[in-house]
């Protein structure tokens, strides 16, 4: 996919109807109050090519991040990482505590008129799986 059309997916998802349960979607998952689109995916066993491939999708995040800030607002990246932490001693609702697991950072916008939060991340924190390229909608306001 190429950034016009990653645009394209979450400003469809940001009016999609949420899923009852949870399960698989046409771009990734859902489930209650959210959807994640897996925009971009590889495998890369090699850690050469893993770290070639996480570079390439932070630089696709950001050019997604510099689309959506011209529509949506600046905004300062969110850690994900505090996020993570919190869940060793608090409940952190889904889907964050899913994004943190996977995550570092992303960038985060309120989407006016919608009551819908968008985030997009790079999912490399484990070696074992792929490196996605995540696009966050959800109600559930971010912890």
């Amino acid at each position: 996919m190429n950034i016009a059309q990653h645009i394209a997916v979450i400003d469809e998802l940001c009016y999609r109807p949420f899923p009852a349960e949870h399960g698989p979607s046409d771009v990734g998952f859902s489930g209650p109050g959210h959807h994640v689109a897996v925009l971009e995916a590889a495998t890369d066993t090699d850690p050469a090519a893993r770290a070639v491939t996480i570079d390439q999708y932070e630089k696709d995040r950001d050019a997604v991040y510099e689309l959506l800030a011209s529509r949506w607002g600046d905004t300062a990246p969110y850690n994900l990482q505090t996020v993570l932490l919190r869940t060793e001693r608090e409940e952190i609702p889904r889907p964050w505590a899913e994004l943190s697991a996977c995550a570092g950072v992303a960038h985060l916008w309120a989407v006016e008129g919608t009551g819908r939060w968008v985030a997009v991340a790079v999912g490399d924190r484990d070696m074992s799986r792929e490196v996605r390229l995540l696009a966050l909608v959800t109600e559930t306001d971010p912890p």
